[in-house]
């Protein structure tokens, strides 16, 4: 997860408020911290934990003053603490100049490559992954231009990076050559922004030019873009869970539409699982838009059995199990009047360790429901994931341990079907050659310790 951005702005007094709108967009993938460097040549930083209208007030802004260029991310933590030491963007200072990075992913070699760097005499402030990429770069460039740097970089990291790095007076991004995260690129009138969707895009003004591809740098320097091929690994695997649920439904990743594919899920799950009901009703808000597919094509009338509190953030990526559960009847309460004596459809994107579905069943049960089915939007999650999303762990996950029918009474439905492998692939319109699906199968795009690697 996380969400970064880079700007180049014709007008310096309007760079930071850009880099503001576009992390604003960018909420629904951190909410633990968020961070902007502005640069004239000189990298100014500010990071607060929170979320970004809390961590940025208009004086907060004045006072980054006026620059061409800026990054800015949203953090929502997979490698190190939800602290303010570990807040991105990170700026390291070394005879080479200034050079700030943020980044979506994650690092799987990060602790050979940190214990190699402590053996080399270097101090870390932070936990974070980031820090690594930050100290190698700033390494790598006193020797070697930006473009040899950045191949000399992706030859040492393994795993997922999406990056937007500041470099005294030059702004890079670049994607990792396997494109497990997602980053675009985007003109208007004032310059370039560059994002991890297409929504914070949209936010500034700008127009999709097209996705950074996997492999690929971005330089923008004295307002002139490059894209520079660093590798080609001759693959790819996107995460296929930025379509399923981390994304944004109105962004379009790769060429393809967010919302589409979601509605596409509903379809063919309702094709592959209908069952005789009153209403079909979306897990707000990631099962919204699969649950207008499942009900055009089962017939079934739309209808909500759960209102969402706006003002509650996302469960899932909330950084404490404690919390997560707590937040549950916060974040949604169910519509009496539209469930009480009727049999429900509750469609919702996932379900990775249970207990979330298991309170909204109950819930929903409680206001009158006759019979309550469970329909999933994706296939079970049997797998951890080392590359950016926050199941690290077997034991976290419900379906690595049961079956379907075990899932079905431990959220205590009255019938749980999930949508095939097959489907999901329909789909995203995409082969599994082109999509990271490791948290499905228990294969993985890049060498994991103890894991099945994907070939």
């Amino acid at each position: 997860m996380c969400g970064i951005v880079g700007v180049y702005s014709s007008d310096p007094d309007i760079t930071a408020e850009i880099a503001y709108f576009a992390l604003f967009s960018l909420q629904h993938r951190g909410q633990e911290s968020a961070g902007i460097a502005l640069s004239d040549g000189d990298i100014r930083l500010y990071r607060g934990m929170g979320l970004v209208t809390r961590v940025f007030t208009p004086e907060v802004l004045r006072s980054l003053g006026r620059g061409h260029l800026a990054i800015g991310h949203v953090r929502y933590s997979t490698t190190g603490e939800s602290s303010i030491e570990n807040a991105q963007p990170l700026l390291v200072r070394s005879r080479v100049g200034s050079i700030a990075v943020a980044h979506n992913g994650n690092l799987v070699n990060y602790w050979g490559l940190r214990s190699v760097l402590e053996g080399e005499g270097r101090a870390f402030m932070t936990d974070s992954d980031t820090e690594i990429i930050a100290q190698l770069l700033s390494t790598i460039l006193m020797k070697n231009d930006i473009v040899d740097a950045l191949r000399i970089l992706d030859s040492k990291l393994v795993g997922s990076y999406s990056l937007v790095i500041l470099y005294n007076d030059t702004l890079i991004a670049y994607r990792d050559p396997l494109g497990i995260r997602p980053l675009c690129v985007g003109k208007s009138e004032f310059g370039y922004v560059i994002a991890s969707e297409s929504c914070a895009l949209d936010a500034t003004g700008a127009r999709l030019i097209r996705d950074v591809l996997p492999g690929e740098a971005v330089i923008v320097h004295d307002g002139e873009i490059e894209f520079v091929r660093i590798s080609d690994c001759g693959r790819r695997a996107f995460c296929v869970f930025e379509y399923i649920y981390f994304a944004r439904p109105d962004s379009v990743i790769d060429g393809r539409s967010v919302y589409r594919i979601r509605y596409d899920i509903g379809r063919i799950l309702a094709r592959e699982s209908c069952v005789e009901a009153d209403i079909v009703s979306p897990v707000p808000d990631s099962g919204t838009t699969s649950s207008i597919g499942f009900s055009q094509e089962s017939g079934i009338p739309y209808l909500e059995a759960l209102i969402k509190n706006r003002y509650v953030g996302r469960t899932f990526i909330m950084p404490d199990q404690r919390l997560r559960e707590l937040s549950v009847r916060l974040k949604m309460n169910a519509v009496k009047e539209n469930v009480r004596g009727k049999r429900v459809v509750l469609v919702d994107d996932s379900i990775v360790r249970g207990t979330t579905s298991r309170k909204i069943v109950d819930m929903v049960r409680e206001a009158g429901a006759k019979e309550v089915h469970f329909r999933v939007g994706s296939p079970p999650i049997i797998s951890p994931c080392y590359m950016g999303i926050d199941m690290s762990t077997r034991e976290e996950l419900i379906a690595s341990e049961k079956s379907v029918e075990g899932i079905r009474e431990a959220i205590h439905a009255d019938s749980l079907a999930y949508l095939s492998l097959e489907g999901l692939l329909k789909a995203v319109g995409a082969g599994e050659n082109e999509l990271c699906l490791a948290c499905l199968t228990g294969k993985y795009p890049v060498y994991v310790p103890g894991e099945e690697v994907w070939r």
